[in-house]
């Protein structure tokens, strides 16, 4: 809905659909792939363990209006901004430790751009609902689950709640014995669960990333469905 580091917008439609009428987002961040297409029609449930994003949230789910974001004012290159929607949009990870960031091109550029998404998309997220809690707490129900914490190592360094502070393979059994269908992104560093190769993605300076996924289901078809996917 807002821009965030690491979200999936870009990179939505490589993924499997939905096949449950829920779906659980336990890395809620600006939750991309639950807006993706009509899998916001689903009944959502996103948790952030981050309380500014889970706030951001909230307004969105609870108070805000088309017209309310719309009188947002817009940033002017060179001034100063405290407010976390303003220093999300600063396209770089350790956005996330600035309690104060200057406005630059691109974060003025990102800021109005995002605006003008989250006003023509807010009545997509009205029925959604977000819970502030870590990702433990997520109750076992059957569902989709989109799992995208922050990458191991490098990756997923800079969030409030980063990569330093996740243990992986606990996380990997968690994400196993959840019902219904689990679909797990990661990056090139991901050795704790069997991830398959879904694309990579160019950067600045000629640098390319790999995203990889890991999928469970006991849908055979859904399987088959992957194993094509990850070939594409």
């Amino acid at each position: 809905m807002f821009y965030y580091y690491g979200r999936k917008k870009q990179i939505a439609k490589y993924y499997p659909s939905p096949n449950f009428d829920t779906i659980v987002e336990p890395f809620a961040g600006s939750a991309a792939y639950s807006l993706y297409g009509e899998n916001w029609k689903k009944e959502v449930i996103l948790f952030e363990k981050d309380e500014r994003v889970s706030t951001i949230w909230q307004w969105l789910i609870n108070e805000a209006t088309p017209a309310k974001i719309n009188s947002l004012p817009d940033l002017r290159v060179g001034e100063k901004s405290s407010e976390f929607l303003h220093i999300i949009h600063a396209a770089t990870k350790m956005a996330f430790h600035y309690k104060t960031i200057k406005v630059t091109p691109v974060l003025a550029r990102n800021w109005e751009i995002s605006k003008r998404y989250m006003a023509e998309n807010l009545f997509k997220v009205k029925h959604w609902k977000i819970i502030r809690d870590d990702y433990r707490l997520a109750p076992d129900i059957e569902a989709t689950w989109f799992i995208d914490p922050p990458y191991k190592e490098d990756a997923g360094k800079g969030y409030r709640y980063g990569s330093k502070l996740i243990d992986y393979q606990q996380l990997a059994e968690w994400a196993k014995s959840r019902k219904g269908e689990i679909v797990f992104c990661e990056g090139h560093c991901g050795d704790y669960l069997p991830f398959k190769p879904l694309l990579e993605l160019k950067g600045v300076a000629g640098k390319t990333s790999k995203e990889v996924i890991y999928y469970q289901s006991n849908k055979t078809t859904q399987q088959l469905e992957l194993f094509k996917l990850c070939r594409q």
